[in-house]
């Protein structure tokens, strides 16, 4: 964003002092990060007031900031505009940068692989356009606005993630953004303590098409059935598939290779494609990138090459050169059942390595059936051909005890990252797999890191 602090200053109809010509080329709410014509935007909270930096972070370059009006002794000397709230104010000026933009927005939201597409959309677009995507987890009702406001008047393609943990969240977040395109992954468990049920979490999602432009598109998991019944609901809304069978774009012959995952499509598209990351539920993300590629007028051509050389950001289905020539794949960014599934999917059909083993943690926030959720994993494992299972974490306790048919070997710890590590270090070859999935607060990729080859 590139305005005057007058033109800021409209746009949240503000008082302010000091206020001339300056040119705002950012906004900031954390004043370590101040660079230099940044908006500051003080946030009070119960520990720490922002209001204490202003100071500090105009003299690291600032060219202004806001200041609550029921904020004391307010710096006569510097340039000011006086809010409410600064939330608010900040997701105002978002909104109003927003309708002055003219790239294409892409709203991507789920339960899991919001990431992962994110990545994969802006993987096929950025050899063929000026593309921005969302950094970090920064897809929330702060972290969004603050993406739209980085994004450069020149950008012609900006990809949005949209998180969420209960309802109305998605809807403020895509009535922001105001997407031609909007993907909803999958959906999962994930915030099943708050929202209640699967039928809840899709609708949820589904709020995404509320801030959808008129003639925009909406993708969708299409072996979803609670989201096909929500499609039926509103038959004006433009929308397109996604699948492994019936879908207006399915994916079939999937292959793990050494290098990633092959596939053919069929449907809107045909062709064989590969992208350097593994998993069917990585390859079903890619169709959803590959429809909205499609759209923006790519040819499957483009498509294909541009997929070839798509990073995925860390720990998401990731390859980790293990020692003694074995491979680590960390996928440890988060779990719930629906996505341990995917994973247990993935080991079962893979034969990049002949010997499999699973290191699983805790799945987190599942609510009050969290103890079921764990142990109803117990038949798909007892169906693996593995060498055995580590599990770390409490909560796997429920599954370690589940486990009685298991044939391979199993071993369990509630916090001992060394007692795993010790354990499979003497096992790893060049014939071994290990794949990991866990929820991000078990930081699974200690684990990792321990039985990782070292690089010079």
């Amino acid at each position: 964003m590139k305005r005057n602090l007058s033109t800021i200053q409209r746009w949240l109809k503000a008082d302010g002092q000091h206020i001339a010509q300056q040119l705002v080329t950012g906004v900031c709410i954390d004043s370590r990060q101040v660079q230099a014509g940044d908006l500051f935007i003080p946030f009070r909270g119960e520990q720490v007031n922002g209001h204490k930096f202003v100071e500090g972070a105009i003299e690291q370059g600032a060219v202004a900031a806001l200041w609550l009006k029921d904020e004391p002794n307010p710096p006569a000397h510097l340039p000011l505009l006086f809010v409410e709230d600064a939330e608010l104010a900040l997701q105002q000026i978002a909104r109003s940068y927003r309708q002055k933009l003219n790239c294409k927005i892409i709203g991507v939201t789920g339960s899991n692989g919001k990431t992962s597409t994110k990545d994969l959309l802006a993987g096929v677009l950025s050899p063929y356009f000026k593309v921005k995507k969302t950094e970090g987890n920064f897809n929330n009702e702060l972290g969004l606005p603050l993406t739209l406001l980085s994004v450069e008047e020149e950008t012609e393609v900006a990809i949005l993630e949209m998180g969420m943990s209960g309802f109305g969240e998605i809807s403020f977040l895509s009535t922001l953004a105001a997407p031609h395109f909007a993907v909803i992954t999958n959906i999962g468990e994930a915030h099943m303590q708050d929202l209640g049920s699967r039928e809840g979490i899709a609708k949820a999602k589904f709020e995404i098409i509320d801030g959808l432009k008129k003639d925009g598109l909406l993708l969708y998991d299409g072996d979803e059935p609670l989201l096909q019944n929500l499609i039926a609901s509103q038959p004006a809304v433009r929308s397109m598939s996604f699948g492994y069978e019936r879908a207006d774009l399915t994916a079939e012959q999937i292959e793990s290779t050494d290098k990633g995952s092959s596939f053919a499509v069929r449907g809107k598209l045909q062709g064989q494609f590969t992208i350097p990351v593994y998993g069917a539920h990585q390859v079903k993300n890619t169709l959803a990138a590959i429809l909205i590629a499609d759209e923006l007028g790519l040819t499957d051509e483009q498509i294909k090459n541009a997929l070839e050389q798509t990073e995925l950001t860390d720990m998401r289905m990731q390859p980790v050169e293990g020692i003694n020539g074995s491979l680590l794949i960390n996928d440890a960014y988060n779990a719930a059942p629906t996505s341990m599934r995917a994973a247990f999917r993935f080991i079962k059909d893979t034969s990049v390595r002949r010997d499999k083993w699973l290191v699983l943690g805790d799945m987190l926030e599942l609510g009050e059936e969290e103890q079921d959720y764990h142990e109803g994993l117990a038949n798909d494992l007892n169906e693996l051909d593995l060498q055995g299972i580590a599990l770390f974490g409490r909560r796997m306790k429920w599954l370690a005890d589940q486990l009685t048919d298991f044939p391979g070997e199993i071993m369990w710890t509630a916090n001992d990252v060394e007692l795993i590590t010790d354990a499979l270090r003497p096992k790893l070859t060049e014939q071994t797999v290990v794949l990991f999935k866990g929820s991000r607060g078990m930081e699974l990729e200690r684990i990792i890191q321990a039985l990782a080859e070292e690089t010079p």
